[in-house]
């Protein structure tokens, strides 16, 4: 496994991570799925493990994956183990209406860092992110507050930015012009390159990258087809639509014929697609299973004519994909 520094921090970052969204399990806010369908708390806590032997070290989560039990069930398999680096993010939650409400309020953020540390069974957060935090939230300046306190305090080490999926510009300027944070979490893969002048600039002024989604909900796996469907409390239900899945398929499907001769995996080819730009400092597929952790965490170098090729066919070709998945929402 290589390590990489996280920006100007002292993390050493695995450059595979744990995305532990999917550990969370089935939750719901009234009828939206906020998770990825029925998981086994025992599979998960094997997977875990298995990521730990493969040399993964990084483990990404947040207070509103299943309602907070993502964080419980990491908190059961590491605890405070120092050899573990563990990021966390605050400001979703539901209401009494059973909505989702944006809270980047001080007094909410304060109260939730508390509740994550005893879930994750930790004294410190090493890296604690605000959840998808807009313009709007910023400028209110509660949110920064809070998290430098956080800071001073010794419940969080480094803080930073979880940017939108599809629009992650203006939020990342505004934290990197005042030199605030430490790190951004973006989308970025084969199919969605638009934060790429996000990871430039970013880089360029020492802030780590985490990046998200580098299977894109599994649709870079192979393990999709266009006849697919997902259970209710699945969010993909809503997210992978019939026409976005034929789009992106057939894209692909183009990308996966001229790599044939490589004899490279399909989800091997996407993570290597990442690990491959420059300024990124971990990935995070979504790992389940200790096999999905054996299979995200391999990494081949791609050469630059082979890196040029898959940048100029997202240029010509998946760009509007993007316009799309931005509508579906």
């Amino acid at each position: 496994m290589e390590y990489r520094r996280f920006g100007n921090t002292d993390l050493n970052v695995s450059v595979v991570g744990f995305g532990a969204w999917g550990i969370g399990g089935p939750a719901m806010v009234g009828s939206t799925p906020i998770g990825w369908g029925e998981v086994d708390d025992g599979t998960s806590k094997k997977a875990l493990l298995r990521s730990k032997e493969l040399g993964i070290n990084f483990y990404d989560t947040a207070d509103f994956y299943g309602l907070g039990h993502s964080e419980e069930v990491i908190g059961e398999v590491f605890g405070n183990s120092s050899d573990i680096i563990v990021a966390t993010k605050v400001g979703h939650r539901p209401t009494e209406e059973n909505t989702i409400a944006l809270d980047y309020s001080k007094k909410h953020i304060l109260a939730a860092c508390e509740k994550s540390l005893r879930r994750l069974k930790r004294q410190t957060i090493d890296y604690y992110q605000l959840h998808s935090a807009r313009i709007v939230h910023l400028e209110q300046g509660e949110c920064i507050e809070a998290m430098e306190q956080l800071k001073r305090e010794g419940k969080i080490r480094y803080w930073g930015l979880s940017l939108n999926t599809f629009q992650p510009f203006a939020e990342s300027d505004y934290l990197m012009e005042r030199n605030l944070g430490n790190g951004f979490q973006l989308v970025f893969n084969l199919l969605n390159q638009r934060a790429q002048p996000v990871i430039d600039k970013a880089a360029a002024h020492g802030y780590g990258i985490i990046a998200r989604m580098p299977l894109q909900f599994g649709l870079l796996t192979g393990n999709i087809r266009r006849d697919s469907t997902f259970s209710q409390n699945d969010h993909r239900s809503f997210r992978l639509t019939p026409e976005i899945l034929d789009r992106s398929l057939s894209v692909m499907e183009k990308i996966w014929n001229t790599f044939d001769e490589r004899k490279i995996s399909k989800t091997t080819l996407a993570m290597s697609f990442c690990a491959a730009a420059d300024g990124i400092s971990t990935i995070i597929p979504g790992i389940k299973t200790p096999k999905q952790a054996e299979k995200n965490s391999t990494i081949q170098q791609l050469t630059p004519e082979e890196k040029t090729a898959l940048t100029t066919t997202y240029a010509r070709e998946c760009a509007e994909i993007v316009s799309m998945m931005e509508q579906q929402g």
